[in-house]
């Protein structure tokens, strides 16, 4: 609970910028936890997209990647000198989730939140280690850290830098996560941790179940009033009602400003593959990263690869779009957004 003289990042002047804002770096974690990858041959595969992903985005800005002790010589040599290993005791390796949340605030000022963590409402275990990564990455940067009393991913809110902020239902008012708070009590908290003022709530009912539908494999803002829907390629899909219904709530919306939400659609993969546990792989457009001047988004060896590229270079002019393959990444239950951590200048 929160007295009114607590000190938090809304009542101090800061705020989550956009993820379009300018970078001072990239944060990333190396690959570690085998069962998250089925075994160690995709373990394997999973450290080799993680090094492309880090060379692609060291090409716009610079990228530290944080290690386990005993796999920083392997860190290095993935990376070819193109990103700052940086020791430090982890769990796993998606840093967009364990990460901080970097806030902007007076005269440039910045800092950061260390949400709760839980590993995706308890489903991996030990997680000591990433409950802290946050705080430790933060002070790395030598920035103040917050502490909030929410459990909440990385990749669970999205914001357009201007006061309004998305995220799901399924998520963060999972059972799994928060369950002895309300929804008013969640929205209180997400604003006084990250600036904004008014909080889109889309629903429920995705089949992503490893991270309980995380807003960044279902939309994004790519402007201020502007949000990129993925929409399955066949009404067959168990995410297309789902995406109905967050594409309706979003067109009867209106942001922090009062403007009415354009809505990009952009078609998802039309392969439904599975992955190494046998569920649907949760392969999405959405999950695409934007570093200084370029976007680095997944291709998945599908035929709506080139027509997703062409619909997010639309939305990001001037932005130089490179496209890797993420289908290694995906099969530990994330994507390129999932591996990355901006923190702004």
């Amino acid at each position: 609970m929160l007295d009114a003289d607590d000190p938090c990042p809304a009542r101090d002047g800061y705020a989550m910028p956009a993820e379009w804002a300018p970078h001072t770096r990239t944060w990333m974690c190396w690959p570690c936890r085998v069962e998250a990858w089925g075994g160690p041959d995709g373990l394997l595969r999973a450290k080799q997209a993680y090094a492309r992903v880090a060379r692609a985005i060291s090409s716009f800005e610079k990228v530290v990647m944080c290690a386990r002790p005993g796999d920083v010589a392997e860190a290095k040599l993935a990376t070819a000198g193109k990103a700052e290993v940086l020791e430090m005791p982890l769990d796993d390796s998606w840093a967009r989730d364990i990460g901080p949340t970097f806030l902007l605030g007076p005269k440039g000022a910045r800092a950061g939140v260390q949400w709760q963590f839980n590993a995706w409402g308890n489903k991996y275990s030990p997680y000591t280690e990433d409950m802290t990564f946050a705080a430790r990455a933060l002070r790395h940067s030598d920035v103040p850290v917050y502490e909030a009393p929410l459990v909440c991913e990385g990749g669970a809110i999205h914001t357009d830098g201007q006061g309004t902020l998305i995220t799901t239902e399924q998520c963060l008012l999972n059972a799994n996560r928060n369950p002895h708070l309300t929804q008013q009590q969640v929205e209180e908290r997400l604003a006084l941790f990250t600036g904004v003022r008014r909080i889109l709530w889309l629903g429920d009912g995705f089949s992503d179940d490893e991270t309980d539908g995380h807003i960044d494999n279902i939309a994004c803002f790519v402007a201020p009033g502007r949000v990129l829907v993925g929409v399955p390629a066949a009404k067959s899909h168990p995410d297309f009602q789902p995406t109905m219904e967050a594409i309706r709530r979003l067109s009867e919306a209106r942001d922090a400003e009062g403007r009415r939400i354009e809505i990009v659609e952009v078609a998802q993969p039309e392969k439904l593959g599975e992955d190494w546990r046998g569920k649907l792989l949760a392969v999405s457009y959405i999950n695409f990263y934007l570093p200084n001047g370029g976007v680095v988004m997944p291709a998945f060896d599908d035929v709506n690869d080139e027509k997703a590229r062409a619909v997010i270079a639309e939305c990001f002019p001037g932005r130089d779009i490179l496209q890797i393959d993420a289908l290694d990444i995906v099969q530990g239950g994330g994507g390129i957004h999932c591996i990355t951590q901006q923190e702004p200048k």
